[in-house]
Parts: C-alpha cells; sequence; structure tokens
C-alpha cells in the first residue's frame, strides 16, 4: 500500500515539475519577446548641439521625412560637447554631431565610436571692433581666447599656419565656455576669439570682425559618429537617417532661409538676434570626411601628445551609410 502511495506521489511531482518548467520556459519566452519588440521599436537617439551643423537633421524631423523613411528619431539638444560624449559613453544616445577630435578621444579610450559621414559647420576667427586688427597677419602676438584640446583649438591652428604663423606665436587664453568667450570680445576685455556659429554672427552684429574662417580655407572636421552597439543593431534605421538627412538637404538648398529659420532658431536654441544676419553654410549630402581633413586632425593630436598613437583613416570610419 505505502508503495502504491509513493509511486502515486512520484508521478505527482513529475507532473508538477513539467508544469513548472512549462511555466518558466513560456514566461521566459514571452519576455524574450518583449524584449525584442522593445529593441525593435526604440528609436534612433542623435545628440545635436547649437551649431550650424546640426540643421539638416532638425530640418529632417520638422519636414517629417524620418517620418517618410519609416524611422523614429529623436534629436537629444545637449549644451556642451562634454554633456553630449557623457550621453554617447552611457549609452543614452546612439549617435551624434560631433567631430573627428572627438571620435580619436573615444577610441583613444576603448570606446570604438565610427565616423559615418562629415557635417557642415564653420569656426572663425574674430577680432575685437576696437582692436585694429584687420587680416591675420597682425595677430601674432596677440591673446586669442578658445577651448584648450578641442576642435575649436585645432581650427585656430590651422588658419594661423595657413598664414605662416607658429600657433606658438600667439598667447592662447583659456575660456572653455563659448558665451563667456564671446562675451570677453565684445567687451574689449580679449583682442580675438575662435567661435562656431551662430555666435559667430552674433558677435559680428555686435561689431566684431572676421578675419578667417575654416569654411573659408577648406577645413572641415565636423562630423556625425554612431556607437558600436547602435552600428550592430540599428543599421536599418541609420540607413534611413540617411536618406531622411539627403532630403534635409535638399530642401535647404531649394528653399529660401525665411522659409525655415524661426523652426530652427526655436528647437536649436540660437539666439534670436541672428535670425536675419546668420549665413549659413553649403549644405552637401551625406559624404566621408576628406582623408585630408582626418590626416590633419591626426597629425594635431599626435603631435601635442593627446592621443596614443594616429588612427587609420579605415580605423574610424564607417563608408557604409554612404550611397
Amino acid at each position: 500500500m505505502n508503495k502504491k502511495i509513493n509511486k502515486i506521489a512520484a508521478i505527482f511531482a513529475l507532473l508538477s515539475l513539467v508544469f513548472l518548467l512549462s511555466a518558466c520556459s513560456d514566461n521566459s519566452v514571452q519576455k524574450s519577446k518583449e524584449a525584442a519588440g522593445s529593441e525593435e521599436s526604440s528609436p534612433l537617439v542623435i545628440g545635436v548641439l547649437p551649431d550650424v551643423d546640426s540643421i539638416p537633421l532638425i530640418i529632417a524631423e520638422a519636414q517629417g521625412y524620418f517620418e517618410e523613411q519609416g524611422v523614429e528619431v529623436r534629436l537629444e539638444h545637449f549644451k556642451s560637447a562634454v554633456e553630449r560624449d557623457s550621453a554617447l559613453q552611457s549609452g543614452k544616445i546612439d549617435g551624434a554631431v560631433s567631430d573627428i577630435l572627438a571620435a580619436a578621444f573615444a577610441n583613444d579610450g576603448g570606446f570604438n565610436v565610427k565616423i559615418t559621414s562629415l557635417t557642415n559647420g564653420t569656426y572663425k576667427l574674430l577680432t575685437g571692433k576696437e582692436k585694429n586688427i584687420n587680416e591675420v597677419a597682425k595677430i601674432k602676438g596677440r591673446d586669442i581666447a578658445l577651448s584648450k584640446n578641442t576642435i575649436i583649438e585645432y581650427a585656430t591652428d590651422k588658419i594661423l599656419e595657413k598664414y605662416g604663423i607658429d600657433p606658438n606665436d600667439v598667447n592662447k587664453v583659456v575660456v572653455p565656455q563659448i558665451p563667456a568667450r564671446l562675451e570677453m570680445l565684445q567687451n574689449g576685455k580679449i583682442d580675438a576669439a575662435t567661435l562656431p556659429d551662430p555666435l559667430a554672427t552674433l558677435a559680428v552684429k555686435n561689431g566684431a570682425k572676421v578675419i578667417e574662417s575654416t569654411d573659408r580655407l577648406g577645413i572641415n572636421p565636423g562630423v556625425l559618429l554612431f556607437t558600436p552597439e547602435a552600428l550592430e543593431k540599428k543599421e536599418d534605421e541609420i540607413k534611413a537617417f540617411y536618406k531622411a538627412y539627403n532630403k534635409a538637404v535638399e530642401y535647404l538648398k531649394q528653399n529660401e532661409k525665411s522659409a525655415y529659420i524661426d523652426i530652427v532658431i526655436e528647437k536649436a536654441g540660437f539666439p534670436e538676434d541672428v535670425k536675419d544676419a546668420i549665413v549659413l553654410p553649403e549644405y552637401t549630402k551625406a559624404e566621408l570626411p576628406s582623408k585630408e581633413d582626418f590626416g590633419g586632425v591626426m597629425d594635431w593630436l599626435v603631435k601635442k601628445g593627446l592621443i596614443k598613437k594616429a588612427y587609420s583613416f579605415d580605423e574610424l570610419v564607417d563608408g557604409r551609410f554612404i550611397e
């Protein structure tokens, strides 16, 4: 009798175990499906700064081009490159409007972002309205406000070198915050400053003079880049993103600035004062940065001891999204 009871108990225990395993399996499958669905539906998040490089992305969003391409894109607006890079490293954003220097710094630190295209922006060397400096040749020995070890310092050095001036022959005054740099220039507390647009335009409106700019010299270190995880898991979304980006560039070429400047000022956080004065760059459809610009940045970074080695073009650039 006891043997019979024990046998029945064993059967019930076995059945209970089967049901339990089945339930766990179903639950795991459901969770996997939910996770997959969540991954599929997650938007492509791009970090942007208040600069002219980001305008095609703002136009693509405003005109519904991302939606037309069937991709959900969310633009995250940052006030500084430090905040943007922190968000990239922590996985809060998938990609960003950035520069070749930032890509090299990230890879040097073990975070293998890839450059996928260039962007169109400009950096301007300006002098104060009462400083009597109307050409680059007269900047030798004078004070220039800039941010150290950044695209701003790189642009400044390149401008000086184009005119045969050793960057060590000027006094670089480190002013990391762009608004503070602008204020010093306007108040006559500094001889010159290097600024991006739109604040360079604001400085000119208030009396400063542009003595040279990177776009006039054909220097363009601005890029779009993506994290390794985004490149692996969101390839289709990035392809769709670039189709929308190119359509936005076409829109910018075909329409007067008055048709879109209000939405740009609102979304990008540009000062209202630049509305009529700002001169936008000649936007181009997505293309890779030039090897000359890339090599120039690597040489500069290595010479200053800012990275351990110079990266090759193929190490940092992923060209699969360029049509």
